[in-house]
């Protein structure tokens, strides 16, 4: 989950990591009073999930607060690459910037392991400094065990050529970055800029954090945090029912047990679409090893509920749950939808394969619905879920 940057930016404060204050408001008007609480003087900054805000003229100053309420007004309601701005950060104006730079977190997946970065070419994309001059920004592993302590964190300075006034300060900063990132379960924290004010202090100025969703069980806090506003309904119903769903562009819902078998479906579907006007998936929903009759009718319920999808494969390989299970488990899903007055009304193609696999082909023939198909091979199963989804474009 990434946040906005006011998000982040409580984050770093909650943990220690130095920031400017701030207010999140979502109204013109609101501007004036954030910015008389914050001195007479204000920025003003777009709260948008992607970069480029201020080539976008998202970002802006305020020299007293009915100037912060007309540049309020300038970006509430902008569209910076497509994210709508519904909401502004109003913050202190930081003194005379002298040096901004880098430093950040992330989860190193390639080398399972983690990975902090830094430069002393801060204020601009990591990625182009990167490209254009990748001696500029130091990549130091992190040994999860051992964590950044202070010698670590002075490694990474040094490594980094941070210049000697900032290093002590640059490097308390990393030890606090550092248990922002381990004690909320991120996967990338980031600063960028770090910038050196006239004072001489060190000051995080934007922030970017994203964390990890599958740690939510020990982070109760973090719902908090979700953008409910920008979520996929279709995907916000299925999280509640703990199911893992992606909602994509196309006409075929797409029901398996397994991430990889799922994968493997989307593939086969959209090769199969191309000699079928081009239909594609509709999602991904994996319902894992326990394809009970609720987990299936609350996965059927989501697909369904997609005005997009034309039909829908469900493609099983039983394992530890048995393919009679998951028969029994589609005619009885089929069944408690009716009696909620959710009747199905699109077509089913089905795929069994594996443990019991027969004895669930026959519950599923003997059930007799007349909107499920049972289709022995993945191929051709999603063969016919793109041609009925064809048929009812």
């Amino acid at each position: 989950m990434d946040l906005f940057e006011y998000q982040a930016r409580d984050l770093f404060a909650k943990h220690g990591v130095p920031v400017l204050a701030g207010e999140v408001i979502d109204t013109p008007e609101a501007a004036r009073e954030a910015t008389e609480r914050l001195g007479g003087k204000s920025v003003i900054k777009a709260q948008v999930k992607v970069g480029g805000r201020g080539k976008a003229g998202g970002v802006k100053l305020a020299a007293t607060p009915d100037e912060a309420v007309a540049r309020a007004t300038d970006i509430l309601g902008m569209d910076i690459k497509g994210h709508t701005v519904h909401k502004v950060m109003i913050t202190e104006t930081a003194p005379e910037i002298l040096e901004e730079y880098y430093v950040s977190y992330l989860l190193d997946r390639t080398n399972r392991t983690f990975l902090a970065m830094a430069s002393v070419q801060g204020g601009v994309e990591i990625e182009v400094v990167a490209e254009e001059n990748p001696d500029a920004l130091a990549k130091v592993p992190v040994d999860a065990n051992e964590g950044v302590s202070k010698e670590k964190a002075q490694e990474i300075v040094a490594q980094a050529k941070f210049p000697a006034e900032v290093a002590d300060q640059v490097a308390d900063i990393l030890v606090t970055l550092w248990d922002t990132f381990i004690k909320e379960d991120a996967l990338l924290v980031e600063v960028n800029p770090l910038a050196k004010v006239a004072s001489g202090k060190v000051i995080a100025l934007d922030g970017k954090v994203s964390l990890d969703e599958n740690a939510d069980f020990r982070q109760p806090d973090h719902e908090a945090l979700e953008d409910k506003d920008a979520a996929n309904p279709l995907e916000a119903a299925a999280k509640a029912k703990n199911l893992n769903y992606v909602k994509l562009d196309g006409e075929v819902g797409i029901i398996g047990n397994g991430a990889g078998l799922v994968m493997s479906t989307l593939d086969v579907v959209a090769y199969a679409g191309e000699n079928h006007g081009n239909v594609k998936p509709a999602n991904f929903l994996d319902i894992g090893g326990g394809a009970s009759a609720q987990v299936m009718a609350n996965g059927l319920e989501i697909i369904l509920g997609d005005p997009d999808v034309k039909s829908v494969f469900v493609n099983v390989f039983g394992g530890i749950t048995a393919c009679d299970e998951v028969a029994n488990g589609i005619v009885q899903a089929l069944a408690l939808l009716a009696d909620k007055g959710e009747a199905v009304t699109k077509p089913l193609v089905v795929r069994l394969d594996g443990n019991n696999a027969e004895l669930g082909r026959k519950i599923l023939s003997d059930a007799n619905h007349p909107l499920v198909q049972r289709v022995d091979t993945m191929d051709g199963a999603a063969d016919k879920a793109a041609e009925l989804a064809a048929a009812a474009k």
